[in-house]
């Protein structure tokens, strides 16, 4: 088969034929038909990011595609089911406190790379390797539809946060972070799982007015100071109650006040969901006040990813329209113009916006 194959850090993706994946128990083989280019992949592939990879590697974190072959543990997909491919592989071994890594994009801790040896290769590829567990059904579509339907690795991310945090309808979400990519994925899912509102701070205006034009008046918009105490009272008076959660999505380049400042917007016996990067690549860490965590009894969730179901409960969000894929603007290319792609993608990454590989 065809793939984009990372070989060293630094260098371009080489454009090759590999053997194909050969099935084993407890896997699934797919025909990827589209994959999205995250908007830092470019950064994973010189190596700032520093991210878990053995090379040489064929990367790619999931997509849409067709089965291709099954093993016998499966009842019930069927080889030419359209499916979502998840790249969040747990280790099987201890269902409490598996191992993860990231298929085709990095791997957590030693276990995690144990794991990546084996589901290591992803999804830029005409073919695709999984755990069964992995592979979800989406029901009949269109094969054009599979680009748009690339947006569910961007949503389930927030997603998960909100599962963890278990929100609940009706109730008042801050989303730290909501002009960035994840962070308006935030703001479309909380409001799909039923949040009374949704505020949203950031400095880009014309972000925060493309959120309300897109979701009208559910969506609180706060323009960011850089003053700490200013800025949390202004969160707090845009809200029209008590913030029940705050999901904070901030990137690492962030300082920690600004995060600090939305998190402290919570209620008490309110939840924090921490998805965001303060702190990984170096400097000061966040620092929230003991007493106040004790006092107002706030619960604080450290998330990655999202839970082995919440991929399936997504997708019925979408079936049922309460989630619309249709907010993205896609732009394809071919797996033979894959360095292009991943140069695409870094060049105009943001809000609603999807680069994807059509292999």
């Amino acid at each position: 088969m065809k793939a984009a194959v990372l070989k060293s850090f630094g260098s371009p993706l080489v454009i090759e034929h590999v053997p194909e994946p050969i099935i084993g128990t407890g896997e699934v083989v797919v025909d990827v038909v589209a994959t999205r280019v995250l908007s830092y992949m470019n950064e994973v592939f010189d190596g700032t990011r520093n991210y878990a990879l053995d090379l040489p590697v064929i990367p790619g974190p999931g997509g849409i595609g067709r089965v291709r072959a099954i093993g016998p543990d499966a009842t019930k997909l069927s080889v030419g089911d359209w499916v979502f491919c998840d790249p969040t592989v747990r280790s099987r071994d201890d269902t409490v406190a598996p191992d993860i890594a990231l298929q085709g994009l990095t791997a957590a801790g030693p276990g995690g790379i144990r794991l990546q040896q084996h589901f290591r290769h992803g999804s830029f590829a005409e073919q695709m390797r999984l755990p069964t567990e992995n592979v979800k059904r989406l029901g009949a579509i269109a094969p054009e539809e599979a680009t748009q339907w690339c947006a569910l690795g961007t949503l389930l991310v927030p997603y998960g946060g909100f599962l963890a945090a278990n929100l609940r309808p009706g109730e008042t979400v801050l989303v730290s972070g909501a002009t960035g990519n994840f962070g308006s994925a935030a703001v479309s899912v909380a409001l799909a799982m039923g949040a009374a509102g949704v505020v949203a701070p950031g400095r880009n205006e014309k972000i925060l007015a493309d959120l309300v034009r897109r979701f009208g008046s559910r969506v609180q918009p706060v323009r960011l100071t850089g003053n700490e105490d200013h800025d949390r009272e202004a969160m707090k008076r845009a809200a029209s109650g008590p913030i029940d959660c705050v999901f904070d999505i901030m990137p690492p380049s962030v300082s920690t006040e600004v995060v600090r400042a939305a998190i402290m917007t919570v209620r008490p016996y309110g939840r924090v969901v921490l998805m965001g990067g303060v702190g990984m690549a170096g400097g000061a860490g966040l620092e929230l006040p003991y007493p106040w965590i004790m006092r107002n009894c706030i619960s604080i969730h450290g998330v990655w990813m999202y839970p082995p179901d919440a991929a399936s409960r997504l997708i019925a969000l979408v079936r049922a329209g309460l989630l619309r894929l249709e907010e993205y603007e896609t732009t394809a290319f071919g797996l033979d113009q894959a360095n292009e792609a991943v140069a695409y993608a870094a060049a105009n990454g943001g809000p609603f916006k999807m680069t994807v590989i059509r292999p």
